[in-house]
C-alpha cells in the first residue's frame, strides 16, 4: 500500500512531526493511496471518514506500507486512529534513496532520477494555503484556517497534487527496486522508529529558566554596551564597526573567531577590550537549543524524532534533528548540579557570584536539560576510539591492535611508536599530546591543514613541527597508508575493468546500475552514484561521483583513497553500533537516543549495572573478528559527558 497524506496543524512543522500532532487542531484532510502499484485513489477526508476497509488494509500486518518519509505519514495517521501504528509494517522510500546516495528531497530525487513522473511544483503554495494557519484579515473575514469551501478550485487542485505525490513516489519506488536495501537495514529502520516513538524526556523547567536567564543576561550586557560606546543600538554590527574606527581601532568583522583572537593575542586593552568581550559575551547566547527544547517537547514531556536514520547517506551515520545531539556544548564543570539548581531558582545573582562566565555555564548545561523520568536513570555507553581501532583492524597495523588488546593507551602508544620514547609510561604529556592530535588528524590522509584544523598550533605545536610530524607518523603507520592507496586502486579497478575488486576484511569493490558500490564486512554497501574516472592535473586517473555539496543540491565531487578509507570506516563504526542498538533492544533495554559512537537508554533505577551495557555493547560480530572493541560507561540522572 502506497501513501501519501496531507494535514493541517498549529503547530510548525519545523518542531518535527511529533509534536505537529500532538496539536488539539491536528487534522488528517487528504488520503491518498494505491495497492499494488494500481490506480490511485484519493479520499478527501473533510468530506468524510475512510471506509472501513482501507482502515483495515492500514491496520492489516499482512499489509506492507510504504511512504516517502513514512515517519511523518505513519506517527500522523497513528494520531488520527488514536493508537500506535506498528513500524515493522511500515517501509520509506525516502530512506532507500538516501541509502543510495541520492537527493532525500521527493521532487529532487524524481528529478535526479530522470523519472517520467514528476512532483507537482504548486504544492508549496496550497501546503501553505489549506495545511497551516492564515493570518486574519478584513479580506478574509478574519478567520485563521482556509477550508475547502472558502476556495473550492484550489482544494481540487490539492487533492490531485496529493494523489500525484503517490504516483511519483511508486516510480521512485520501482526505479530504485532494482537495487533493494536489505532487511538488516530495514530491521535497523524499524528500531529507530521506535526509539522515536518512545522520545527522551526533556527537563522544560531546566530550559524555560536557562531561557530567562540568558535574557537577563543580554539585557544587562546590552545596556553595559551602551554606557561604554553610548550608541543607540550595539547589536548593529554597522554601528559598533563603526565605534571601533572612531576608538582608531578599524575592524572589517565582527566574527567570533577574529575577536577572540584580538583577546587571546592581547592585541587589545581598555574600552576597545571591554567592547569586545561584551560583544563575545552577546554571541554566546545558548537560548537556541533550549528555545527548540521548550518549543518541541510533546505534552508527554519528551521530545519525539531527534535522529534522521540514514541522515549521513555516504556512510549511513545518523543525522541531528531538532536540538542536534551530535554538536551540543562539551561540559567540564564539576559543580552541576549546583548550577542547575541555581538556574532553576532563576539567582542570576548567585551564578554572577559562583562563575565568571555565565552565558559559558548556561551553554554546558544544555545537555542536563535531557534527562531520565521520575524513578529512572539513563545508562550512557560509549565505544573507545571506535574510528582509531577500525581502520587499524582494516590496515591490519598490529601495533595500534595490540595498544588497545593491552593498555589502550592509543595516544601514548602512538607518540612512542613515532618518536620511540621506551613505552607508554614514558609519554610526557607534551607528547602525549601529538600522538593525540596526529591520530584524530592523519587517519584518512591529512597532512598538514587537517592538524591545523584540529587545533595543533592553539595546543602548544609549532608550524615548523607540522610536516615533520605527519612524515613520522605516516612512517609509524605505513599499513594504514598502504590502506589508502590500496583502496583507492580498488575502486577504480572496479571502474575501469568492471567485476567485483576484493580489499581487506571482506571488502568487495563494484560498479552496477550506474553507481559504484563498496561492500562493507557487515553486508552492507556503501553508494557513490553516476561515478566516473577522470585525469587530475597530474594526469593520474581520479575518481568523481555525484553528491550533495556545499553550495548546490547535487554536484560532481572528487573522491581519492583516504577520503574512501573514512566513509568505510566511518561506516564500519556506524555498523557495529547499529547492531549494538538492535541487542540492547533485545536485551530489554529502552534506548532513548544515540551520538556518533554512544548509545543512551533509560533504566529503571536498582534493576541494571552499567557493565551488563558495556558488556553488550563491546559483543563483537562474526563478520569483525578480531576487531578489538570496547565500551565505556557510566550512569547519570541527566545526559553529560563524564
Amino acid at each position: 500500500m502506497s501513501i501519501d497524506i496531507e494535514t493541517h496543524s498549529d503547530i510548525n512543522i519545523r518542531l518535527g512531526v511529533y509534536k505537529y500532532v500532538d496539536s488539539p487542531n491536528f487534522q488528517v484532510l487528504i488520503f491518498a493511496f494505491s495497492i499494488d502499484d494500481g490506480p490511485v485513489e484519493v479520499w478527501d477526508l473533510t468530506k468524510s471518514d475512510l471506509p472501513q476497509y482501507i482502515v483495515q488494509l492500514i491496520l492489516s500486518p499482512d499489509v506492507l506500507k510504504k511512504a516517502y518519509n513514512a515517519q511523518f505519514e505513519r506517527v500522523a495517521l497513528s494520531k488520527h486512529f488514536d493508537m500506535k501504528l506498528d513500524p515493522t509494517q511500515w517501509q520509506c522510500t525516502m530512506v532507500q534513496a538516501m541509502e543510495l546516495g541520492l537527493p532525500a528531497s521527493l521532487g529532487k530525487c524524481a528529478e535526479y532520477l530522470s523519472i517520467e513522473e514528476q512532483k507537482d511544483t504548486a504544492g508549496t503554495h496550497l501546503i501553505n494555503y489549506f495545511s497551516k494557519p492564515c493570518k486574519p484579515t478584513k479580506t478574509n473575514e478574519m478567520r485563521t484556517r482556509n477550508l475547502p469551501e472558502h476556495d473550492g478550485e484550489r482544494w481540487e487542485n490539492f487533492l490531485q497534487y496529493c494523489g500525484q505525490d503517490v504516483v511519483v513516489e511508486m516510480a521512485i519506488d520501482k526505479k530504485l527496486g532494482v537495487l533493494p536495501m536489505p532487511q538488516s537495514e530495514w530491521d535497523l529502520y524499524h528500531q529507530d522508529q521506535r526509539m522515536h516513538d518512545l522520545g527522551v524526556k526533556i527537563d522544560t523547567d531546566l530550559a524555560e529558566a536557562a531561557i530567562k536567564m540568558d535574557e537577563a543576561l543580554r539585557e544587562e550586557t546590552v545596556l553595559k554596551l551602551k554606557r561604554l560606546t553610548g550608541l543607540d543600538n550595539p547589536n548593529s554590527p554597522a554601528q559598533l564597526k563603526e565605534w571601533f574606527h572612531s576608538q582608531n581601532f578599524p575592524v572589517e568583522t565582527l566574527a567570533k573567531g577574529i575577536l577572540q583572537g584580538y583577546l587571546d593575542n592581547d592585541i587589545v586593552s581598555g574600552d576597545i577590550k571591554q567592547a569586545i568581550e561584551l560583544r563575545l559575551q552577546l554571541a554566546n547566547s545558548s537560548t537556541k537549543k533550549y528555545i527548540m527544547m521548550r518549543d518541541a517537547t510533546h505534552t508527554d514531556g519528551r521530545m519525539h524524532g531527534i535522529l534522521q536514520f540514514y541522515g549521513a547517506s555516504r556512510t549511513g551515520r545518523y543525522a541531528g534533528r531538532l536540538i542536534q545531539v551530535q554538536n551540543l556544548p562539551r561540559n567540564y564543570m564539576k559543580t552541576l548540579d549546583t548550577a542547575r539548581s541555581l538556574v532553576k531558582a532563576g539567582d542570576l545573582e548567585a551564578m554572577e557570584m559562583i562563575y565568571d562566565d555565565v552565558p559559558d555555564v548556561l551553554k554546558q548545561l544544555i545537555r542536563t536539560s535531557i534527562i531520565a523520568k521520575d524513578g529512572y536513570e539513563l545508562h550512557i555507553s560509549d565505544f573507545s576510539a571506535i574510528e582509531a581501532r577500525v581502520i587499524a583492524w582494516f590496515a591490519g597495523e598490529e601495533w595500534v591492535l595490540e595498544a588497545f588488546r593491552d593498555h589502550g593507551k592509543i595516544y601514548e602508544a602512538t607518540a612512542d611508536q613515532m618518536f620511540n620514547l621506551g613505552g607508554v609510561d614514558k609519554v610526557s604529556s607534551d607528547m602525549r599530546q601529538r600522538g593525540k592530535v596526529a591520530t584524530l588528524a592523519l587517519g584518512y590522509q591529512g597532512g598538514v591543514g587537517s592538524l591545523m584544523a584540529m587545533g595543533a598550533l592553539e595546543q602548544g605545536i609549532k608550524e615548523e613541527e607540522l610536516q615533520p610530524l605527519v612524515d613520522t607518523w605516516r612512517k609509524a603507520n605505513s599499513k594504514i597508508v598502504k590502506f589508502w592507496y590500496g583502496t583507492q586502486r580498488q575502486a577504480i579497478q572496479a571502474l575501469e575493468k568492471g567485476g567485483v575488486v576484493k580489499g581487506p576484511k571482506g571488502l568487495r569493490f563494484f560498479r552496477k546500475a550506474g553507481f559504484l558500490f563498496i561492500q562493507l564486512p557487515s553486508g552492507r554497501t556503501l553508494s557513490y552514484a553516476k561515478p566516473k574516472l577522470e585525469l587530475d592535473k597530474w594526469d593520474r586517473p581520479k575518481i568523481t561521483y555525484e553528491g550533495q555539496g556545499m553550495k548546490v543540491y547535487y554536484e560532481k565531487q572528487d573522491t581519492y583513497g583516504g577520503k574512501l578509507v573514512e566513509n568505510i570506516v566511518q561506516a564500519t563504526a556506524r555498523d557495529l553500533l547499529a547492531g549494538a542498538l538492535l541487542r540492547l533492544e533485545e536485551a530489554g533495554y529502552d534506548i532513548v537516543f544515540h551520538v556518533h559512537d554512544e548509545a543512551v537508554a533509560e533504566v529503571k533505577k536498582g534493576t541494571r549495572t552499567i557493565e551488563e551495557m558495556n558488556a553488550i555493547m563491546s559483543e563483537i560480530p562474526d563478520w569483525a573478528e578480531g576487531l578489538p572493541l570496547g565500551a565505556e560507561g557510566f550512569a547519570t540522572d541527566y545526559y553529560m559527558k563524564d
